[in-house]
């Protein structure tokens, strides 16, 4: 089987390859890795190590790339971790958050990459029609929602913070993750669990009532025990960012952003390990960035058996083991609600728990969402849709509404400011809205 990587001269690209190499069940022999960028395909080309039986090859051709594939793990970075900065840095300077995949930031982040997404995924569907796409292109949630579009139930989006959520809530308890059943849903960046039973029995409502558990995870340390229990659930990490906006807002502004760390430890990676001791630059740049994962948000150093737990690429690989091998699996990914749950439209991409075998993945229904969040994850994805609707008819009257009712926004003057920055950075986005600018102003 062929498995092809958009974004292949990506930082991660290593952790996936390593993965696959001891998943010989999946029966994938042929790895193309495709990238715009031809310097770091081939400063990750040299960090993969060679394994009898399995190919690598890479190109900056995507029609080459994509011609016969089996799977396709999508992880593009549209305008690298420059990008990234100029869209944490646009917010910061109209007093809004300034994150990579939420509000203003996310929504920038996800109008620059769509033409291009898009445009892959047709050329997909048309040289590689029987294949499946696995998203984790940020933002996953509103990327997987605009490509299901093309594809439909071809293209699952995945992340890797609900499963390490869960992980979490049972190493505090001290049950097996996988004697565990449990609820989790909203959408990408924005989900809760809601029930963890073990042998019949919630245990949730035991972890949130008692505190010393509680702090053992990251999530209890990060949100502290009144708010869990007022909500009754506990938040995927992410949701620090509509929880806390304000404070963290103004932590981001007196300092470099998590994107301007990560501009630095890139380019600094990719220049030395240009030169030659490949693996072991990309070892230590790893580490140092998988302890530093949302430290924007955190004040206590990672918990060590996070860091070994398997992230996206143990996901995407169990993800393409259920699809090609024929064993169903249940896990948290990214598909179309369909009739699973009744406050959702059935084309609707949530983030929640299915069931994934060779036909896709079906959406396993689950408790209706609580007022609160159901009101935040309507809103959002409503932001997310107007932006969708952009990308897809070059509107930028669109774009500025999504902008304008994100929640952590709330003004149209201030969309229609950061939608002209967007544009004015961004040539995707200049081209997109080229022939048709909308009047908003």
């Amino acid at each position: 089987m062929r498995l092809v990587i958009l974004g292949g001269g990506g930082f991660r690209v290593p952790l996936v390859y390593r993965a696959l190499t001891r998943r010989p069940e999946l029966g994938i022999d042929e790895v193309i890795l495709y990238d715009v960028d031809r310097h770091r395909l081939d400063v990750i080309a040299q960090v993969l190590q060679p394994v009898p039986g399995l190919h690598v090859h890479s190109t900056d051709s995507l029609p080459d790339a994509l011609a016969g594939a089996d799977i396709v793990f999508s992880a593009m970075r549209v305008g690298g971790a420059a990008g990234r900065v100029r869209d944490e840095r646009r917010a910061l300077e109209r007093g809004l958050l300034g994150q990579e995949t939420v509000g203003a930031g996310g929504l920038a982040f996800g109008l620059r990459t769509l033409p291009i997404a898009l445009e892959a995924a047709a050329i997909q569907r048309e040289l590689a029609p029987d294949s499946w796409l696995i998203n984790f292109t940020n933002p996953a949630g509103l990327i997987t929602q605009a490509l299901s579009g093309v594809l439909g139930g071809r293209v699952i989006g995945i992340c890797d913070s609900p499963i390490g959520l869960v992980r979490r809530a049972c190493r505090a308890l001290g049950v097996p993750p996988d004697e565990v059943r449990f609820d989790y849903a909203g959408i990408n960046h924005l989900g809760w669990l809601t029930s963890l039973r073990h042998r019949g029995t919630d245990l949730l409502p035991d972890l949130i009532g008692d505190e010393a558990r509680l702090n053992t995870t990251e999530e209890g340390r990060l949100f502290g025990s009144g708010l869990l229990r007022a909500l009754g659930a506990v938040p995927n990490e992410y949701l620090y960012f509509y929880y806390a906006a304000r404070e963290i807002t103004a932590a981001l502004s007196a300092g470099r952003t998590r994107g301007e760390v990560i501009l630095g430890q890139q380019n600094d990676f990719y220049t030395r390990a240009a030169a030659g001791n490949a693996v072991a630059l990309w070892e230590q740049a790893r580490r140092h960035r998988e302890e530093s994962y949302l430290a924007e948000a955190r004040t206590q150093d990672r918990d060590e058996s996070d860091l070994s737990g398997g992230g996206y690429e143990e996901v995407a690989l169990d993800l393409a083991a259920a699809l090609t091998t024929g064993r169903p699996a249940e896990m948290i990914v990214n598909a179309a609600n369909g009739d699973a749950f009744h406050q959702f439209p059935e084309s609707m991409v949530l983030e929640t728990r299915c069931t994934v075998d060779a036909f896709g993945a079906t959406v396993i229904p689950g408790p209706d969402l609580p007022l609160h969040q159901l009101g935040l994850v309507a809103a959002v994805r409503a932001a997310e849709n107007a932006v969708i609707q952009a990308a897809a008819t070059g509107d930028r009257d669109a774009a500025v509404h999504g902008f304008a009712i994100h929640p952590l926004i709330g003004s149209r003057d201030v969309a229609s400011s950061l939608v002209d920055s967007v544009v004015a950075d961004e040539s995707t986005v200049a081209a997109l809205f080229a022939g048709r600018t909308g009047t908003s102003g």
